[in-house]
């Protein structure tokens, strides 16, 4: 199964029946928008590595090559649709409203998230591999019990499910389809196959597309290229049509991961430089450009005020950096139920204990001393 192509590296575009009339109904500013999110987000990424080597984050998962895939995607869905992400859909969440000093909370260590999903119609991370996929689908039976009993908002919802090709090895996703394809649920499961599972390739976990693994399941799969920002909104606006009221479906999102699968990773131990060349010269930014450039939608002025954005927006985050402060001890355990707790009560006194054993005594001169 070859995947869905419109744009072409070089900035050509083909014609498709199928597909070609959703490209040609969007208008100027949407397809300007496109441009302006892959690359904004694409600063903001390159700025939180630089934060992480400095020691200012935890940890940081770069989404450099997979900007055409989210991109298209999140364009394609309404503002009223939930996203499930897993923790690398950045574009999406900046494209949701959630600002990226909301977004690198989590990565700092100072909050469990940023922002409340129901604000942005966007959950938390989800950083335990495809456990998003349940609560996703959870959520569709959920829209989809609201709309029997009359919920008209309910009846339109649609549910974005993201994960990798690493976690479509997880039995939470098995589980989650078997689910959403019993029930018929709103569900579009949505898996950006960036060839590499953290250090193992796409071809060990799977010998096959991962979109053929929807037929097991008796929903429709479809392959697109995740690197052409067109095709992947085409590809998702279709198939978003077909899940509202009509049940789940599979995009394979076929793309790259450019960088490492996170700053703790060093991808030149299982991957050659050659591989990395051949998909740079496949990059979405770039092949966008060139057609936008080409159809006169984009000139050095816009693409210049489009970086000086995204410099701004990288320069305050770097700014505001510090303003993230982590919560206090109290406020994760007094936060866990409405009303006190006596088990919660009994955990918070055994940690406090616990923190308490690594204080240096002032009076003995320090733990350690002889």
């Amino acid at each position: 199964m070859q995947p869905i192509q419109l744009l072409a590296p070089d900035g050509t575009l083909t014609e498709d029946e199928t597909y070609t009339p959703y490209v040609e109904a969007l208008d100027e500013s949407t397809l300007r928008d496109l441009y302006r999110s892959m690359v904004v987000e694409r600063r903001v990424d390159a700025e939180a590595t630089s934060l992480q080597r400095q020691g200012q984050l935890a940890l940081w998962v770069q989404a450099l090559g997979q900007e055409g895939a989210q991109a298209g995607t999140v364009t394609a869905l309404r503002e009223t649709d939930m996203i499930f992400p897993t923790y690398r859909e950045h574009v999406m969440a900046l494209h949701r409203g959630i600002t990226p000093q909301q977004l690198l909370t989590q990565f700092r260590a100072t909050a469990h998230s940023g922002w409340r999903p129901q604000d942005h119609r966007f959950n938390t991370y989800g950083i335990v591999l495809a456990s998003q996929m349940l609560h996703a689908t959870g959520w569709a039976m959920g829209a989809q019990r609201d709309a029997a009993a009359g919920d008209e908002a309910a009846r339109e919802e649609l549910v974005l499910a993201c994960f990798g090709d690493g976690a479509s090895s997880q039995g939470d996703v098995h589980e989650s389809m078997v689910f959403a394809s019993s029930y018929e649920l709103p569900v579009l499961f949505f898996v950006q196959n960036n060839q590499w599972a953290i250090s193992v390739p796409a071809t060990t976990q799977s010998r096959g597309p991962l979109a053929d693994r929807a037929a097991g399941y008796g929903f429709e799969g479809v392959r697109v290229d995740g690197n052409d920002v067109l095709a992947s909104y085409a590809v998702a606006a279709r198939m978003a049509e077909q899940v509202r009221g009509g049940g789940p479906k599979l995009i394979e999102s076929v793309t790259y991961r450019m960088g490492a699968h996170t700053t703790a990773d060093d991808p030149t131990k299982y991957r050659t430089a050659d591989e990395v060349e051949e998909w740079g010269a496949k990059d979405p930014v770039a092949r966008y450009s060139l057609w936008l450039r080409g159809r006169g939608l984009i000139d050095d002025a816009f693409v210049d005020a489009v970086e000086a954005e995204a410099k701004d927006l990288a320069a305050d985050l770097r700014r505001s950096i510090h303003e993230l402060t982590p919560v206090t001890l109290e406020e994760n355990f007094d936060t866990v139920y409405a009303e006190p707790h006596r088990q919660i009560e009994v955990e918070k006194a055994w940690l406090r204990d616990y923190e308490a054993g690594f204080a240096e005594d002032s009076a003995a001169g320090g733990k350690g001393d002889a």
